[in-house]
């Protein structure tokens, strides 16, 4: 069976959009981390984590609408998810730690993958760098932060 550009686009458009949701899932565990740290610990977090996290989900928002655009296909909004249940900021902090290595591994795939290449173009390919590049030092900038929690 012959695989198609339209669902090669499909396809790439799904998997950008997992890692999408997973930014967002990510950006309301920070907001809920945010809610239960001190105002010194927040400001580290709001720096460190949420602003490059929100930049990172705008940045995946319009790499999926520009591609949606250039290419006249189903366009779609992404909702922000809602205030989670975490008992704590340490757990908060984790579960958004975990999307965002989950957004990451989404889109390390699909570069791995060959899709932009083979059915996408510059763009894509640039929006979905730029992405990776934000989400990172996200790693250590969190492991610094739940480090000193508490301290």
């Amino acid at each position: 069976m012959a695989y198609t550009n339209a669902e090669g686009r499909a396809d790439l458009l799904a998997a950008l959009g997992a890692a999408t949701e997973h930014l967002g899932v990510a950006m309301a565990r920070l907001g809920d981390a945010y809610d239960q740290l001190d105002e010194r610990a927040g400001d580290r977090m709001e720096a460190g984590l949420f602003r490059p996290v929100q930049h990172a989900y705008g940045r995946a928002q319009r790499t999926y609408a520009e591609f949606v655009e250039r290419y006249t296909l189903e366009p779609r909004t992404f909702e922000q998810p809602g205030p989670g249940r975490a008992a704590g900021a340490r757990p908060a902090l984790e579960a958004a730690m975990s999307a965002v290595t989950a957004a990451d591994g989404a889109l390390a795939e699909l570069q791995d993958s060959m899709l932009p290449v083979e059915v996408g173009d510059a763009q894509v390919r640039a929006g979905i760098s730029e992405t990776r590049e934000l989400l990172g030092p996200l790693p250590g900038q969190a492991r610094e932060l739940l480090r000193t929690l508490g301290r």
